[in-house]
């Protein structure tokens, strides 16, 4: 996890904005084969969207659960959407590198 500085954020956001939401939380909450599945897409585009269909009420806790779980960083919760962001593994797969060293 690492700490974001609010240009960085807003960099992430509007990068963010067009993406589809890759995980939905649903009634059976936050369970471990969705920890993994979030995990391996986030390792796979380094920046995805989270939505929060139940458990509405609980998700600032649970955003910031995946968030540790998997070893990414929460950069925003807009509305019901949780927005993960975690640095490639490869330093030639960072797409957002340049763009936070920037910003």
């Amino acid at each position: 996890m690492i700490d974001l500085t609010p240009k960085q954020r807003k960099f992430l956001e509007k990068n963010a904005q067009p993406l589809n939401v890759s995980v939905q939380i649903g009634g059976a909450g936050v369970t471990d084969e969705q920890i993994k599945h979030i995990s391996r897409l986030l390792g796979e585009h380094e920046l995805i969207k989270v939505k929060f269909n139940e458990f509405k009420d609980e998700k600032i806790e649970l955003s910031k659960t995946i968030a540790d779980s998997t070893d990414s960083t929460l950069v925003r919760l807009i509305g019901n959407v949780a927005i993960l962001y975690r640095a490639a593994e490869e330093e030639k797969d960072r797409q957002f590198e340049k763009g936070l060293k920037k910003a």
